[in-house]
């Protein structure tokens, strides 16, 4: 179970977010300057750690740092396919007829929700499949804050661009991100925050493997706005304290523990609540 962060922390968060467009201002106009009269290869040569600074701040198929995601908070957005609601924030999965609704709140750097998705995953699929209920997927990036580093935010804007493939795509592409073969530890290397690691894992869905398309976007960043969109309309969850939160309707699912509810680590677990709240 990973704790969301307080409001103080989303409040430096943002103020990170302000320092760093502001930083990347004044370096864009230090680079006019000194290319004035030369190539700018050449000149941030001479510059030196000017060139260490561009080198880091993000771009290409790394996946990009903090300067990447301030650029994306003002950039346009761009909704993928199978959204709905206010800037494309509700992705409901599942038959659209089903009465009842599970509702899914998730970090995919969370190693609570990784475990979840292990023990529970391939039940709450077939679920769907059958039209027992469908799902409302709400997805944070609140642990790039906690552990430092974009892994969330990155991996969200990927899962933007399978969701925009299809809804299959975007659940079996979740799945593999939470899988034991490639969740990170949470205590190790911001894994999620390489493009080239997350295409990695979608080569093991066929819907995404070798998709010129799916990759574009990724490498891009086309669902970087979405991301931030996404995570912000997840911390509007005030009632939401940590991940995986797991609420069949409207009641949550799990034991109590100091920070909520802890979700149903196993499928008997898992069905016994569902089908309890379902009646309930």
């Amino acid at each position: 179970m990973s704790n969301r962060n307080s409001q103080a922390n989303k409040q430096a968060a943002r103020e990170r977010l302000r320092v760093e467009r502001e930083r990347q201002k004044k370096k864009e106009k230090v680079r006019r300057q000194l290319t004035v009269g030369g190539s700018i290869v050449a000149v941030l040569a001479v510059a030196g750690g000017i060139g260490v600074a561009v080198a880091n701040s993000g771009g290409g198929d790394s996946g990009g740092g903090s300067a990447k995601w301030a650029d994306a908070a003002s950039a346009k957005l761009v909704q993928p396919a199978n959204t709905s609601g206010k800037n494309g924030t509700e992705i409901i999965v599942g038959k659209k007829d089903a009465k009842h609704t599970l509702s899914l709140f998730e970090d995919a750097r969370c190693p609570g929700c990784a475990g979840f998705e292990q023990n529970v995953g391939e039940t709450i699929q077939k679920d769907l499949k059958d039209g027992k209920y469908k799902a409302s997927i709400h997805l944070g990036t609140f642990l790039d804050n906690n552990l430092q580093g974009t892994g969330s935010k990155n991996a969200l804007s990927a899962m933007g661009a399978a969701l925009n493939v299809s809804p299959d795509a975007f659940l079996k592409f979740k799945e593999a991100l939470f899988s034991k073969e490639y969740h990170p530890e949470e205590t190790g290397p911001d894994k999620f925050a390489d493009n080239n690691y997350l295409i990695k894992v979608a080569d093991t869905v066929p819907a995404l493997k070798g998709n010129a398309k799916f990759q574009d976007a990724v490498k891009a960043g086309t669902y970087n706005r979405w991301a931030m969109e996404m995570s912000e309309a997840f911390n509007g969850f005030k009632d939401v304290k940590s991940t995986p939160t797991v609420k069949m309707d409207d009641t949550v699912l799990g034991t109590d523990s100091a920070n909520g509810k802890v979700a149903p680590s196993s499928p008997d677990a898992f069905n016994d609540q569902v089908d309890k709240a379902m009646k309930g």
